[in-house]
């Protein structure tokens, strides 16, 4: 619905009235009729459209009624279609009549003039800012929605600066111009119209520290580039006389979605009348976008790999030696963390997230950086914050505990549950439920994850786990059928049943942990006679299974859609389960080359029966199964091979703004 705005015809001077294209003005004909007038007459020149509301009907002019009746109260529309090349240029005439006089005893003239002023961003998301007639003042969802998207200017284009990108005031290079939204403002119109009036970019109190605006005036150098809205600045005067056609702002960024932001912030102009001095000025037009911020979205392990992260420290060249080759077949870059950068930690899982952000002009990747701030706590911001690779990090002010690494973040790929679709699947988090008084993931990190909308977490229950990442009991990896995907839950059920065959296939005597030094070598009847074991890893069935069936109704899971890895945990007093044999599920996942810690089971047949069981599993899938030695570099410090490795992948061909959340 247009914009329309009431006129009074009694105080009309020539030239004083303005008309935006687009608008419509409603003139108050009863207002200025002389005494003992009965009807009006409305003319108009050619370049004004005019209607009449009378009695709920909407008539155009002229029609084949000649007079109109001012009882009871119409009202006369008018709208223009072009912009006047000058002021006062269009006119408006009312005739006004006495009951059955054909002589007007009096006339009222309306002076007009047309100009444009337009606020226009990327509403239609083609990657170019156009004309619409779609609303730019909201923001819908969904594959036929419209609206702006907004960039977190989070990078650092210029390797000499401090800080983000958005943590300056300052435009230090074309690609920084590159990561922000184009805001156009179109003006036309008669050159004297606009000096005696006001043109108002600005922006509303609650999104000033949400966005910051730059405006380079008619040049294109870099240093002409200026903060003009945003901080304490609320509004910008844009100056009439240099701005007849286009001008052309940049928008970043400056906040993610979170608790107290939503992600949608509106910017708008408006053009003030300039009254007599000593009288304020009044708002006679206002055109407004609303932009969201594009979420921060992880990538599941079945997206393709494109950079593989690997920590080297003291004793695990072996170990970074086989994820490189793994890397290799993958056809996948290595990047090597050396040892003063990660300063002993070799946890890279448990520091960052790999995700992106993206507009339909741009994709950027940005490293979620966690709480937990170890060795590894510079990493992020040294290495990895660049120019086209974005960073973002919450802290725990309340303390962070394990659960706040993220080995405790996962997604899952695409699923559909019961009818409602989450196309770029859902988080998976790990907490303390069903019990009271455990540990959670810290709350401004949940926050977050929440707000940023399009990967509706699921909390699950992590905390019976001594490290208590999710990651230690399941994984995805792709597949060709079904869903796309087999999701892998640990399974102590499904290990006590393997080794239950090979003793009955008598190989009871066979042996785990053959060929490492100083490690117990407990037979496969020395395991199933093992009570306080067995009771032990029923508890750890219990967690998963109460995992199993929250992770089965929350991605919209079937039986055949999960596989069961053998797996055994056992307990640590003080605090919970850890692996009793490096914990398979907890692999790397490059496309379909699947990097699992080496269990070291007992050997049948010249095969470690582990091993195989998985390979049975997983090989039919298409899979290639390298197992890699990480016992002494990983699994006794109670971590695997995803927990010392991490991925960047390749984002959804999904755009985010076509799902409805």
């Amino acid at each position: 619905m247009a914009q329309q705005r009431r006129v009074p015809l009694s105080t009309q001077r020539p030239g004083s009235t303005v008309c935006v294209l687009g608008t419509e003005l409603a003139l108050d004909v009863c207002g200025s009729a002389p005494r003992g007038a009965a009807s009006f007459q409305a003319q108009a020149t050619p370049g004004v459209k005019l209607w009449v509301l009378h009695e709920a009907r909407s008539v155009k002019l002229p029609s084949s009624v000649g007079r109109w009746p001012l009882a009871p109260g119409p009202e006369l529309l008018l709208a223009m279609e072009r912009p006047s090349k000058d002021a006062g240029d269009e006119k408006v005439r009312i005739s006004y009549f006495r009951e059955a006089g054909g002589v007007p005893v009096g006339r009222a003239l309306l002076y007009l003039t047309c100009v444009e002023v337009s606020l226009d961003a990327d509403v239609t998301r083609s990657g170019a800012v156009s004309r619409t007639l779609l609303d730019k003042a909201s923001w819908t969802w969904g594959p036929e929605g419209h609206g702006a998207v907004l960039l977190v200017n989070c990078d650092r284009d210029d390797p000499g600066a401090e800080g983000l990108d958005n943590e300056d005031s300052a435009v230090r290079s074309y690609n920084d111009l590159q990561d922000m939204a184009q805001l156009v403002l179109r003006t036309r119109g008669p050159r004297a119209t606009f000096a005696g009036h006001r043109l108002l970019l600005h922006l509303d109190f609650g999104d000033a520290d949400k966005i910051r605006v730059f405006y380079g005036g008619n040049g294109a150098e870099l240093e002409m580039f200026k903060p003009v809205l945003g901080g304490s600045k609320l509004a910008y005067t844009v100056r009439p006389s240099r701005h007849h056609h286009e001008s052309v702002f940049y928008v970043e960024g400056l906040a993610f979605p979170d608790v107290a932001f939503s992600g949608l912030v509106s910017l708008h102009v408006t053009l003030l009348e300039s009254p007599e001095k000593g009288v304020l000025e009044s708002p006679i037009f206002t055109d407004s976008v609303v932009f969201r911020v594009a979420p921060w979205i992880m990538t599941p392990n079945t997206a393709a790999p494109l950079e593989v992260f690997v920590c080297s420290v003291d004793d695990n060249e072996e170990f970074v030696a086989a994820v490189g080759a793994l890397a290799e077949r993958a056809q996948c870059p290595l990047t090597v963390c050396p040892a003063p950068q990660n300063r002993q930690d070799r946890w890279i899982q448990d520091e960052v997230e790999f995700g992106y952000i993206q507009a339909p002009h741009k994709t950027l990747p940005v490293v979620f950086d966690s709480p937990r701030d170890r060795g590894l706590k510079d990493f992020p911001v040294r290495s990895i914050l660049g120019p086209d690779f974005g960073y973002v990090a919450r802290q725990a002010p309340e303390g962070a505990s394990s659960l706040d690494s993220f080995g405790n973040l996962e997604v899952s790929p695409p699923v559909t549950v019961r009818g409602k679709e989450y196309p770029l699947g859902r988080i998976l988090i790990g907490s303390s439920f069903p019990r009271v008084g455990g540990r959670r993931m810290a709350k401004a990190v949940r926050d977050f994850l929440v707000a940023q909308k399009v990967q509706a977490p699921v909390e699950l229950f992590s905390d019976w786990l001594h490290v208590g990442h999710v990651d230690e009991f399941l994984s995805f990896v792709p597949a060709p059928d079904r869903k796309g995907f087999r999701l892998l839950l640990a399974s102590p059920s499904a290990c006590y049943q393997l080794l239950k065959e090979k003793q009955e296939e008598g190989f009871g005597e066979a042996a785990m942990f053959q060929g490492l030094d100083r490690v117990p070598k407990p037979t496969i009847n020395e395991i199933l006679a093992n009570e306080e074991l067995r009771r032990f890893n029923d508890y750890a069935q219990s967690c998963i299974s109460w995992n199993r069936d929250i992770l089965k109704r929350s991605l919209g899971l079937a039986e055949p859609d999960i596989l069961d890895i053998p797996q055994l945990f056992q307990s640590n007093a003080a605090s919970g389960a850890e692996a009793f044999f490096p914990d398979m599920v907890n692999m790397l996942v490059l496309g379909r080359h699947l990097g699992i810690p080496k269990p070291f089971g007992p050997v049948v047949g010249g095969r470690c029966c582990l091993e195989q069981r998985v390979r049975e599993l997983l090989e039919p899938l298409g899979l290639s199964c390298t197992f890699i030695d990480d016992f002494f570099s990983y699994h006794v410090l109670l971590g695997e091979v995803h927990c010392g490795t991490n991925v960047r992948r390749k984002p959804f061909a999904f755009k985010w703004w076509h799902a409805v959340p």
